[in-house]
């Protein structure tokens, strides 16, 4: 995963500006449809039984990774394909803190449930 230009920004600020930097209580994944970038952009679902979900990691060394499954309502109707997730600090708008490719894309059409299990989102600084 990427960081955004926004979490870019906090972090550097924080240790070489000595900005106070407050990281957020709850994060929150979101799924998109369309490739995001470092600025935002990309496309997030909406509708359909559609919210994103808070999600808790646990650290070791160099990774972060979510240490309980994320799992979505039960679509009411058809999401489309799901091809990324970024990680959010609040439920709705927000800033986007990090975001990467799923390892496959998943259609996800009514009825379906998308889950991510624990220890499946790995955020890794090199």
């Amino acid at each position: 995963m990427s960081f955004s230009n926004y979490l870019e920004t906090e972090i550097l600020d924080h240790v070489f500006g000595g900005a106070a930097y407050t990281a957020p209580s709850t994060l929150y994944v979101a799924l998109y449809t369309a490739t995001p970038n470092d600025a935002g952009g990309g496309t997030e679902l909406s509708g359909s039984g559609y919210t994103r979900k808070s999600a808790a990691f646990t650290t070791s060394g160099a990774t972060t990774s979510n240490s309980g499954a994320v799992e979505y309502d039960t679509a009411t109707g058809n999401w489309g394909t799901i091809t990324h997730i970024g990680v959010f600090d609040a439920a709705t708008s927000g800033n986007l803190m990090a975001y990467g490719a799923l390892s496959a894309s998943k259609a996800i059409g009514t009825g379906d449930v998308f889950r991510i299990p624990t220890g499946d989102l790995d955020i890794t600084l090199n």
